[in-house]
């Protein structure tokens, strides 16, 4: 089994990673000392999938099990199912020793992750991601959060897991739809640290894409994770490097609070982003014009749902006002110089804003 560890001036921890891994979860429980009961968070639809294959797997280990279900989708990262949640821990004295387990996507991952990050001022955590996206991005680096209707992620916190396991093969009951939103995050890796791995992308898409060979889904998480954990163990609180993480997240986010979380999924709204942001980069005279063309051609590849045309360049600016990365300084942006190369800026100018979300309207 692979192992990478995240490692922070104040803790460290491992990312698990092999087909299979979810059958070892009793040894890895046991490595890490977990002997208190679990609390398992996971949607509906991943329940359905998995729960009662994870109560198999967790029975030799005589803990005892509480599950909660989740709405699937972004509408369940909200304060309101927040608070059920809270209660459900109440009503099954849950206390601070406790351990959430968070057994879904991205959006699982974020709402567990922030319970378990306040309730009772801080539970310890475990992420087992079960989609790609979750996998490759949301699970590691201890970013947890919920929406608020004017931006999302905006309520948060940095709660990191006592570690995360990561089995590729609970990634095979994911659509077409959810693989290509996966993917996404994978080609902001190679976009932002790594040619060689766009350069994989781009020469073997077609097998990448559709998910059939464990061991090579294994490559591609242990790649991705290892930039994130190199990236985040330099810069935990997003104070400089860890922001080229947020490559085609502005623009991207806005999209997905500007069509109420319903029309995208998060890496489709990333892949638009990220063809924007390539263009920002071209204009400001950074990324040469073969490289953009790269980039759009592997974004376009994730075949991402057209934006409605209810999507204004104003909805959208206004959005990004209440972004995370925005402050009195101004937009922060992440931009690339070159596949593999990303760079942070704030000298963008609301018209050089402007001109980029007209191209990625087409209006």
């Amino acid at each position: 089994m692979k192992e990478i560890r995240v490692t922070l001036p104040h803790l460290t921890y491992p990312i698990y990673c092999a087909p299979s891994a979810l059958e070892r979860l009793p040894d890895l429980l046991h490595r890490h000392q977990v002997h208190e009961p679990l609390y398992i968070i996971a949607d509906r639809r991943v329940a359905d999938l998995y729960e009662q294959r994870l109560a198999a797997v967790l029975q030799p280990t005589g803990l005892p099990l509480f599950f909660y279900h989740t709405p699937v989708g972004e509408s369940a990262k909200t304060l309101a199912v927040a608070e059920e949640i809270y209660t459900w821990l109440i009503q099954n004295r849950a206390d601070r020793s406790s351990i959430i387990l968070a057994l879904g996507g991205g959006v699982v991952g974020d709402l567990a992750g922030f319970v378990a990050a306040t309730f009772m001022r801080g539970m310890r955590l475990i992420q087992i991601p079960t989609t790609l996206l979750a996998q490759v991005d949301s699970s590691v680096g201890g970013k947890v959060g919920i929406n608020h209707r004017l931006g999302k992620n905006l309520i948060g916190a940095f709660h990191h897991p006592l570690f995360v396991l990561l089995d590729p093969l609970l990634l095979f009951t994911l659509d077409e739809r959810q693989v290509a939103a996966g993917l996404a995050e994978v080609v902001k890796y190679g976009c932002i640290s790594d040619q060689e791995l766009f350069d994989r992308l781009s020469d073997g898409w077609s097998d990448i894409a559709h998910l059939q060979d464990p061991q090579q889904i294994q490559q591609l998480l242990t790649t991705c994770c290892s930039i994130k954990a190199r990236v985040v163990g330099d810069d935990e609180k997003e104070r400089g490097i860890r922001a080229i993480l947020n490559f085609g997240h502005t623009i991207g986010h806005a999209l997905e609070a500007a069509t109420g979380f319903s029309t995208f999924l998060h890496g489709e709204a990333v892949a638009h982003g990220m063809r924007a942001a390539a263009r920002l980069s071209v204009h400001k005279g950074l990324l040469p014009q073969q490289d953009f063309l790269r980039v759009c051609s592997l974004c376009e590849r994730l075949t991402p749902p057209s934006i409605p045309d209810s999507v204004t360049e104003e909805s959208l600016l206004s959005l990004m006002l209440h972004d995370k990365k925005h402050n009195r300084s101004g937009q922060q942006w992440v931009l690339l110089s070159a596949i593999g190369q990303a760079c942070l800026t704030r000298q963008v100018t609301l018209e050089e804003t402007s001109a980029a979300l007209r191209w990625l309207l087409d209006r």
